[in-house]
């Protein structure tokens, strides 16, 4: 009987697991019958905040090191949606580590922020943890963003939102996760006074509205006459949604859990946005705070009101919500937009979906200098000798995110006319734990295609010809296999796989490198990318 139990038990567990990974690994995002699946952005988009204006939706997510910062996405439905663009385009401008001569932020740079619209501006403040808080305004979130302004230096803060209450007053809320002078405890919630302009704060304002184990991820919103905050914090079960509500923005406030989360099951939603769609509807768009291989991807969950309260998810008995998979559409939208990701290089600039790995060095890539190509000169990575990590430290790397879904395919033709001795070009895969790299290396004048795994080189064929196509497929289990064709029609496919990784609070990201060991010398020209995913 107890070995009975034993199995019965050790199958609920197996079947648990099996419902988690399915949970990642199915379907995903709109249907097309008028419903969706969660999530509806099977991709790196951490650190969430989301605001409607009118018919459109708009969110913002963090970035780290990768340059612009802070990418700007915009959706008519919720469900679909696209990269608009993004709010920093010199990350230099925030610290020299973030640049390609430094490249020392892997797990630090642009961390979470908020979106918010009101005197006929878009707004997006957010945190570095080492140098402080920052702000930007635009009439459009495609752009033009000003020029980032420092709003204030200081380390070991995080989870900013800006709020502008009916009088025009401006407020400024965030977590000290370090240990704060006032109450010698970690993560207090500090709120503050701006300036009418937004660009400081008025420190003798400061006022600690809130203090607990893990408190961060702040939102302010006023909803018929009450002040919201909105904030996580860790409990027992794992990170949970909390909300304060009050008649005062400095409180006395009532304090309630919105959320019950199970890791193992649901990865912990909890960073995001709430939002009323024009029917009057609720929904909360998160991310899932705990990363795998493809980082800490992004779900729509409904918002039920009980007693005042937006309880996120599905109520339980205990009118506390639970996670939702599934979902009947906020809104129809006519036309299904999406993540885009192929690139011909025809445009004057880098597309929307494209993030360089720390601000670019400037002269070493064009997309003028031969019409229809990127052009990419090489030029030496820091630390060379580093032969494992060497793609963390090979400035102009760029990069895409690489999306958790059933199928994937991105594949690059790159001409080789103009490489030289100690180049090396081609496709990767990459985080801060693992990488490959799967391209062409020229020593003494001769080109071979050259498998790397961590650091660990194959040698795979000598290539002759003008240019080389390098592709790679993979599933949502983040399982890459690289495939390489010398004429763009037939593919040989490597008898390796590569298994996609999360590290530095980043999921894996797809790119193109080119890199040289010995001298800045060679360039190469990429004629296209292409990647599709379903």
């Amino acid at each position: 009987m107890i070995r009975l139990q034993s199995l019965s038990l050790l199958f609920c567990l197996q079947l648990a697991c099996v419902f988690s990974n399915a949970q990642m690994n199915g379907n995903w995002g709109d249907q097309g019958n008028g419903t969706y699946v969660n999530p509806v952005l099977p991709a790196d988009y951490s650190d969430l905040d989301a605001i409607r204006v009118g018919d459109d939706y708009y969110a913002i997510s963090s970035t780290m090191q990768f340059s612009p910062g802070m990418v700007v996405l915009h959706s008519k439905d919720l469900v679909n949606w696209e990269i608009a663009g993004h709010v920093v385009d010199d990350l230099t401008r925030i610290s020299p580590q973030l640049n390609w001569d430094r490249m020392n932020c892997y797990g630090k740079g642009i961390w979470a922020g908020s979106i918010r619209y009101y005197k006929n501006k878009f707004w997006v403040y957010f945190g570095t943890p080492d140098d402080g808080f920052f702000m930007s305004s635009a009439a459009n979130p495609a752009g033009p963003w000003e020029p980032v302004h420092q709003l204030w230096k200081v380390t070991g803060w995080d989870d900013c939102c800006s709020f502008c209450d009916d009088d025009g007053q401006l407020y400024f809320i965030a977590t000290n996760f370090a240990v704060d002078p006032k109450n010698n405890k970690k993560y207090n919630i500090h709120l503050f006074k701006m300036a009418p302009d937004g660009r400081s704060l008025i420190m003798e304002s400061d006022s600690i509205i809130h203090q607990s184990p893990g408190s961060e991820a702040n939102k302010l919103y006023k909803i018929n006459g009450l002040y919201y905050h909105y904030f996580s914090e860790v409990k027992p079960e794992g990170r949970v949604i909390m909300m304060e509500r009050s008649k005062n923005i400095y409180g006395p406030w009532n304090i309630r859990q919105l959320d019950h989360v199970d890791g193992k099951v649901d990865r912990e939603p909890n960073q995001g946005g709430l939002m009323q769609t024009p029917t009057g509807k609720w929904y909360f768009l998160t991310h899932h705070g705990s990363g795998d291989w493809e980082g800490r991807p992004a779900s729509l969950l409904p918002v039920h009101w009980i007693n005042g309260w937006p309880v996120i998810g599905e109520p339980g008995a205990d009118t506390i919500g639970r996670m939702v998979w599934r979902g009947t559409k906020p809104v129809s939208a006519k036309r299904k937009i999406s993540i885009q990701t192929s690139d011909a290089f025809n445009a004057q600039k880098v597309n929307v979906q494209w993030e360089w790995n720390y601000q670019p060095r400037v002269g070493k890539w064009s997309l003028t200098e031969r019409k229809g190509f990127l052009r990419l000169y090489a030029f030496m990575p820091i630390d060379s000798n580093n032969k494992r990590s060497i793609i963390l430290r090979a400035g102009n790397t760029l990069t895409q995110r690489s999306m958790r879904t059933p199928s994937n395919m991105a594949a690059v033709k790159i001409d080789l006319s103009g490489m030289a001795d100690g180049q090396f070009s081609g496709l990767t895969h990459f985080s801060t734990t693992s990488n490959s790299l799967f391209g062409i290396r020229q020593e003494n004048g001769i080109r071979s295609l050259v498998y790397s795994d961590n650091g660990k080189d194959s040698t795979v064929v000598i290539v002759t010809g003008k240019s080389v196509w390098l592709r790679s497929t993979w599933d949502a289990n983040g399982v890459s296999r690289y495939a390489f064709s010398t004429d763009g029609k037939s593919y040989q496919t490597l008898e390796s796989t590569y298994q996609l990784t999360w590290g530095g609070y980043r999921g894996d990201r797809i790119g193109i490198f080119n890199f040289n060991t010995t001298e800045d010398k060679g360039y190469v020209d990429v004629d296209w990318f292409r990647y599709d995913y379903k």
